[in-house]
């Protein structure tokens, strides 16, 4: 059992503590060392990411000519913004780290796109040489090649980066920022060849920039949500995959979103050939509305669901670390939504100031790491010794920057009693100097009005249990799961 320091009087002068960085100031994870061979994988990555930029430009700038390929990009770029905080609204709980949003997107917005060029270009003159119409390359070739090079990126953080996979909704911030990069690229050939370039050549600037707009308010305003939306069937799949142990999943879920991924792409190429082809323009009407719409309100929900996720694994999985003493039941409670986060940085920029917030921010990003982990503890996610051994040691260092993260406003509050929690209930000090065992409320009262001071006494030799520790059986004082 832990004593809680003094929270009865008024604060003393008080210093803070040194403790870890918080997220974006330091590594998620424990350090993994490179071998010869991921450096030499991460080198390639890079070059080729560059090697595509590169002959993009070229193949923009030279089939666009300077001013179009300007007016292109200007335009492309205008809702990325809009998209890209879309999709970071997403990621509240654990965001991702930087290098891998941008690493997506550049994937998307160079790799994707000069590979699917390539192959629809290809694909385009054999059509015309066989005499079959050109609306075929947009049926049955683009949804395959741009949706596979789309999903490659976000495939290979699967792969080399299993751990930083936390679900589906990881799945669909990667996938997402890769379609939205492939958009922007192939919005500069949309809106600065076939709107400005075109209308000058026939008619003039001010026809071009007509039809940029209109282009514009078509393609992005009112359809701009298409490239991401098919992507996100992958990012389903591959977030499935990342939190399951059974191999056969791991290996039909992404395929399985992916051939999803491609059959929406290819109606969605479809409509407007076979509108073209019978002349009723009611067909793609029907088809946007009826299907595609309905699909992406549908992700939407989903999404919106998933948002929350991780808040609510807290509370089923923390508790373990309740009952072992590490966490007591309110500190788990405000974990629970962005809502009660947001109260418990209120609480503690009140008592400690913006080193408290600070710390708080970290402190949250922590436990929901530690979640995580427990998660993939229980799910079997690690099949190796060295996983396992990794994984405890990375649950190792999740307390400690959780208990150092704590000091910054354990015991500020003069509100707060006076006492400690032993994995049960608590065992608070009164006024009249009495201490006495109170069990800890159904509902507890959030933001953290307890909270613990040092880690509890060492269970284990290594301080803090062995790997694969689930801690003691008996069942949470409260209940340790909402729906």
């Amino acid at each position: 059992m832990a004593d809680t320091p003094s929270g009865g009087g008024a604060a003393s002068p008080w210093t803070a503590p040194p403790v870890p960085s918080p997220p974006g100031g330091a590594d998620r994870m424990p350090p993994r060392r490179l071998g010869w061979r991921r450096i030499l994988v991460l080198g390639l990555v890079v070059l080729l990411i560059a090697a595509c930029a590169v002959y993009m430009l070229f193949v923009l700038g030279s089939n666009l000519g300077p001013e179009a390929l300007l007016v292109g990009v200007l335009a492309a770029i205008l809702p990325v913004p809009v998209l890209v905080a879309a999709f970071l609204w997403l990621d509240r709980y654990e965001p991702e780290p930087l290098k891998y949003l941008v690493f997506c997107f550049a994937w998307g917005a160079f790799v994707s796109t000069a590979a699917s060029l390539t192959v629809n270009e290809f694909f385009a003159a054999r059509f015309a040489d066989w005499h079959l119409p050109a609306a075929l390359t947009g049926v049955l070739v683009a949804p395959f090649i741009e949706e596979l090079t789309k999903a490659l990126g976000p495939i290979l953080l699967l792969v080399f980066r299993r751990r930083e996979w936390s679900g589906i909704t990881d799945g669909l911030v990667y996938c997402g920022l890769s379609a939205v990069g492939f958009a922007m690229v192939e919005n500069i050939l949309y809106l600065g060849g076939y709107g400005y370039r075109s209308g000058v050549d026939e008619y003039g600037p001010a026809t071009g920039a007509q039809q940029v707009i209109a282009i514009f308010i078509v393609r992005i305003l009112l359809f701009g949500f298409a490239h991401p939306l098919f992507t996100s069937m992958t990012g389903v799949g591959l977030g499935i995959a990342a939190r399951t142990a059974d191999r056969r999943v791991r290996f039909l879920a992404p395929i399985a979103g992916l051939l999803v991924a491609m059959m929406l792409h290819g109606t969605w190429n479809l409509l407007p050939s076979l509108a073209q082809a019978t002349g009723q323009a009611v067909i793609a009407l029907y088809g946007y509305l009826g299907v595609m719409v309905p699909i992406f309100f549908g992700m939407v929900g989903l999404a919106v669901w998933l948002r929350g996720w991780e808040g609510r694994l807290t509370e089923r999985t923390l508790p373990d670390y309740v009952r072992a003493g590490w966490l007591t039941p309110p500190e788990v409670a405000a974990l629970g939504s962005l809502g009660r986060r947001h109260a418990a940085r209120t609480w503690a920029r009140r008592v400690a100031g913006d080193a408290g917030v600070k710390a708080m921010r970290g402190y949250q990003f922590s436990a929901t790491r530690l979640a995580l982990l427990r998660d993939g503890m229980r799910r079997g996610l690690d099949r190796s010794q060295a996983d396992r051994e990794r994984t405890a040691r990375e649950e190792r260092e999740l307390l400690d920057a959780i208990t150092a993260y704590r000091s910054f406003f354990v015991g500020r509050d003069p509100q707060a009693p006076v006492g400690r929690w032993d994995g049960q209930r608590y065992h608070l000090r009164f006024p009249d100097g009495s201490q006495r065992p109170v069990d800890a409320p159904e509902d507890p009262v959030v933001p953290i009005p307890v909270v613990l001071a040092p880690p509890p006494p060492p269970a284990h030799p290594t301080g803090y249990g062995p790997p694969g520790w689930y801690g003691p059986g008996p069942a949470a004082p409260w209940p340790s799961g909402r729906p």
